[in-house]
């Protein structure tokens, strides 16, 4: 068994399809991605996620379905 204890502190960030993801806070982030402002452990973090994405459609289907159901 593993002893190994995560120390990274994290960062959450967001893509423009506003999908969430954690990437360590020390590193730059990817491009097409942002940081989101939540920083943490990966506990904290994973929290934070599960509290604000409600919806896991990216941002396209979200609109395209909306538009679908006005037209």
């Amino acid at each position: 068994m593993s002893t190994y204890e995560d120390t990274t502190t994290y960062a959450v960030v967001l893509n423009q399809e506003e999908q969430y993801s954690l990437w360590p806070a020390d590193r730059e982030v990817p491009q097409g991605w942002k940081r989101e402002g939540k920083t943490g452990t990966k506990e904290e973090c994973m929290e934070h996620i599960k509290e604000v994405w409600t919806d896991m459609r990216p941002l396209s289907l979200r609109q395209k379905m909306d538009a679908d159901r006005q037209s």
